[in-house]
């Protein structure tokens, strides 16, 4: 019966490591960027409504910028492409260009952030000035805490990749899920930019 003997130290249908569940953690991340996307859906909801209601909108005294903000969303736009480059290097095992490009979209996060804050500080109005600071500040806030949020995924895997072989062309789940986090936070600036700024100053 020598040859029927299995071998216990192999199981019968390995699964390779790289690819144990790879896929569910993805559908994870999407099935959160999906309730996220429900929440700013009703804030732009909310202030599309408040906005319909209004006589004036902006109310008088609220000064609406366009240049700051137009360099900002320059910066973050851009840095989907950047951070597509890191996730393009990695897949050809390129650990190096990995580190390169997501420096480089972690520094542009960090303007855009640095911009943002900026911005708030030259207002001239605050939260409470009416209700359409107190839409705007709620809105870009929350969208700058997923900004912070993108960068602290980044620098993970930043962090991640200095452990030999942690990515490569076969397992680079955790880069793909940064960048895509990283464009559903460029998505909703895209329309915040466009709700905010554009149709207010147009």
């Amino acid at each position: 019966m020598q040859g029927s003997t299995l071998d216990s130290t192999q199981p019968p249908h390995p699964v390779p490591a790289a690819e144990s569940h790879a896929d569910l953690r993805v559908w994870g991340l999407l099935t959160f960027l999906a309730s996220e996307s429900l929440m700013f859906g009703g804030f732009f909801a909310a202030y599309l409504v408040l906005r319909g209601g209004a006589a004036e909108w902006p109310p008088a005294g609220t000064e609406v910028e366009l240049l700051l903000p137009t360099l900002n969303t320059l910066v973050l736009v851009s840095s989907s492409f950047v951070i597509h480059l890191g996730d393009t290097a990695i897949k050809q095992n390129n650990v190096a260009g990995l580190r390169k490009w997501y420096i480089l979209t972690a520094l542009m996060g960090s303007i855009f952030l640095i911009g943002q804050i900026y911005e708030y500080l030259t207002l001239g109005y605050g939260l409470t000035s009416n209700i359409f600071s107190n839409c705007f500040y709620l809105m870009t806030g929350f969208h700058g805490l997923h900004v912070f949020v993108g960068l602290l995924l980044i620098l993970g895997v930043l962090w991640r990749s200095r452990q030999t072989g942690h990515y490569s062309d076969a397992q680079h789940v955790g880069v793909e899920m940064a960048e895509i986090y990283w464009h559903f936070v460029d998505i909703i600036w895209i329309v915040l930019f466009t709700l905010l700024y554009i149709l207010t100053v147009f």
